[in-house]
Formats: C-alpha cells, sequence, structure tokens
C-alpha cells in the first residue's frame, strides 16, 4: 500500500511542479511581449519578411518564373475550367439522353405507321382475293 500512496503523492507533487513551470514560462512570454524592444524587434523581423517576400516575387519575376500566388492562382483558374468542363459534360450527355429518346419514340412511331399500312394493304389483298374479279 504505501507504493500506491508515493506513486499518488509522486504524481502530485509532478502535477505541482508541471502548473508552476506552465505559470512561469506564461508569466515570461507576458512579460516578452510587453517589452518595447522584444515588440519592437518582433515587428521588425515581420516586416523584414514581408519585404524579402516581394523581392522574392519581384526576383522571380524578373526571371519569368512563376511565384507561389501566380501557382494558387493557376490552380484556382484550373479547378475552375475543370468545374466548367465537367458541366459541360453533363449538359451534353443529357442532351444526349433526349435525343436518343426522340429517336427511339420516332423509330416507334415510324414502325407503327408501317405496321398499319401493312396491315390496310393485307386486309386489301386478302379482300381482293376473296372477291371473284
Amino acid at each position: 500500500m504505501l507504493g500506491v500512496a508515493d506513486a499518488r503523492a509522486d504524481r502530485g507533487l509532478r502535477e505541482r511542479v508541471t502548473k508552476q513551470g506552465e505559470e512561469a514560462i506564461g508569466k515570461l512570454a507576458q512579460e516578452l511581449l510587453e517589452n518595447p524592444v522584444v515588440s519592437g524587434a518582433i515587428s521588425a523581423a515581420f516586416e523584414t519578411r514581408e519585404r524579402a517576400m516581394r523581392a522574392q516575387e519581384a526576383a522571380m519575376s524578373a526571371l519569368n518564373l512563376p511565384s507561389a500566388s501566380d501557382l494558387e492562382r493557376l490552380t484556382r483558374r484550373l479547378r475552375s475550367v475543370s468545374q466548367r468542363l465537367e458541366a459541360l459534360e453533363d449538359g451534353i450527355d443529357r442532351v444526349e439522353q433526349r435525343v436518343n429518346g426522340l429517336a427511339v419514340g420516332q423509330l416507334e412511331q415510324r414502325l407503327e405507321a408501317i405496321e398499319s399500312s401493312l396491315a390496310r394493304i393485307e386486309a386489301a389483298l386478302t379482300a381482293s382475293v376473296e372477291q371473284p374479279s
């Protein structure tokens, strides 16, 4: 039983030390962010990063190479064209189905007309054979 109590005490001590460490790190980070020198250095670093990105884009443009933003725009356009192409394919499929439906319907009507013509001819032939001349 003594081992379980030691483990609990050890876990409790570890949790307290962890909590105190987190609080100390949070307090240190807050103080650093409030420090004008550190805040100014962070701002300067971000501004330098922005200038470097603009310079990189200008250099790539001068070399006629696409930048990451150019590739992103191209990717978006390609997706848009792909979606439009899919919509056109769907529309063509619908038109094809309608044309096929019309063709089948027209064929059926034509066959019915031929069958009725054949039936009339057959009836006329039967009538002429039954009537002696």
